[in-house]
């Protein structure tokens, strides 16, 4: 099993590197672990599933607004939330070759859980693991392993003058989520758009965390995207309003092809102390070896509101002009990974097919996703077919992202096509100057048809919109 996942995400790793999905950051100066840039094929492939859940969530939806707030926001932010204070994780070095483990994820591999425990049980645990010779360096297998200690996830940075010392007052963070910033535009939101509970406010953007152990390729990173929408209502309809959400979220996973067998729902027994219910969509990544998070969906009670007003001065109350009832909303909030989701939908869309004794490799995204929706291949590249063909793709451009490619032979531009998971491949051959009509291949089947120049929007548009 070990083996087949390592392979998996190994192959999908070269296959984005190689195709110009997402490269290594910095890579020429030797890299940054776990920091990761995406390249033309996979900023047009992020940037088409942020818009299917955009159009989801707010523009198919009149419950539903739109933000985009400032990645910094006011230390206070950070403190009323709890963050300063409590967002961290168990931190464990080994003194020998200096690699840094989560506490928790070692305990894991001994089929022990631990997630949130208390420092006191870790270290229990860890040092019944070291009296019996188990617990040693996954790197180096030194067993000189320190014990379980508390390392801050938030990232800090300055504002102001470059000659401020970094002292706490002078302190800002870059967000570790996106949902802060919804909480603080939470007012001027209703007093801007007079909007009635219950409402959504959703936002797609950049989040960071110092990880401990930052791994598994894009699935966990230390600066990633989110796509969150917090939902606020009054308590009484919580429990429909999230068993609505449950299931709106759950239908958009198979809209856009996941398998029913492919996902399953993860029910949270450790509740943060403000949650009252907590559930993930998990889905079963082949790159991965197992079910892992990709959208946590979460009842997270008044606590936000609270908490900012308290820290705020502002009351951030709702009055009901119909009931007259004046209270804090509570919270309903889906959070996706939208980088997780890139490598879902990879990984879900990854497959190899053996074609007349060779291997083909696939991406067969669901064409609404795919990064490419049409290439245009003249078959030759004598001026008599690339220009009725550089005529063909001027014009789809303007309707889909298309590309035009003329170099190697067909065969191997098909297949380049086929591992950015383009739909179709459009060839103009010699043929093309007398009936007018051009070969359109379908990606999954690999099936042709002939169609008519005039009619080829058309065909496209049926196929694509």
């Amino acid at each position: 099993m070990t083996d087949k996942k390592e392979n998996m995400l190994e192959k999908i790793t070269s296959l984005a590197k190689r195709r110009g999905f997402v490269f290594p950051s910095s890579e020429i100066y030797g890299g940054m672990q776990a920091i990761y840039d995406y390249g033309h094929y996979g900023t047009l492939l992020k940037n088409n599933i942020r818009d299917a859940w955009w159009k989801h969530m707010v523009q198919c939806r009149d419950d539903v607004v739109g933000l985009d707030s400032a990645i910094f926001m006011h230390p206070t932010t950070w403190v009323a939330s709890g963050h300063v204070g409590g967002f961290n994780d168990p931190q464990v070095d080994c003194r020998k070759c200096k690699s840094r483990f989560r506490a928790d994820h070692i305990l894991e591999e001994f089929g022990i859980s631990a997630d949130k425990a208390p420092l006191e049980e870790l270290n229990a645990h860890l040092d019944k693991l070291r009296e019996e010779g188990k617990l040693k360096c996954a790197n180096c297998g030194s067993t000189d392993l320190t014990p379980a200690k508390i390392f801050s996830l938030m990232v800090k940075s300055n504002i102001g003058s470059p000659t401020d010392e970094l002292k706490e007052e002078n302190v800002v963070y870059l967000r570790p989520e996106t949902c802060g910033g919804i909480y603080l535009e939470y007012k001027n939101t209703i007093d801007s758009l007079h909007i009635k509970l219950p409402f959504g406010i959703a936002q797609v953007g950049k989040a960071f965390r110092n990880e401990i152990v930052a791994r598994q390729f894009i699935f966990r990173t230390r600066e990633f995207e989110q796509m969150e929408m917090q939902y606020f209502l009054h308590p009484d309809i919580m429990k429909e309003k999230y068993d609505m959400w449950k299931d709106t979220r759950w239908k958009w996973y198979l809209e856009y092809g996941m398998k029913k067998e492919e996902l399953r729902w993860y029910k949270h027994e450790k509740l943060a102390h403000y949650a009252s219910e907590a559930y993930d969509v998990e889905y079963n990544f082949k790159t991965l070896g197992g079910f892992k998070e990709v959208e946590g969906i979460h009842a997270r009670g008044d606590w936000d509101l609270s908490q900012h007003s308290k820290y705020s001065g502002v009351d951030l109350s709702y009055f009901d002009e119909k009931t007259g009832e004046k209270f804090t909303p509570h919270i309903m909030e889906t959070s996706v990974g939208l980088n997780r989701l890139v490598l879902m939908f990879i990984d879900h869309s990854y497959v190899e097919e053996e074609v007349n004794g060779e291997t083909r490799v696939v991406l067969k995204f669901d064409k609404r996703l795919a990064p490419v929706k049409v290439a245009i291949l003249p078959l030759s590249k004598k001026e008599e077919l690339t220009k009725p063909a550089r005529e063909i793709y001027e014009k789809l451009r303007q309707l889909f992202m298309v590309e035009y490619d003329e170099t190697q032979s067909i065969g191997k531009r098909y297949r380049r096509q086929d591992e950015i998971g383009t739909p179709y491949c459009v060839t103009v051959d010699f043929e093309t100057l007398n009936d007018k009509a051009v070969t359109v291949r379908d990606r999954d089947t690999m099936k042709q048809e002939r169609i008519a120049i005039d009619k080829l929007e058309e065909y496209l548009k049926g196929k694509l919109v």
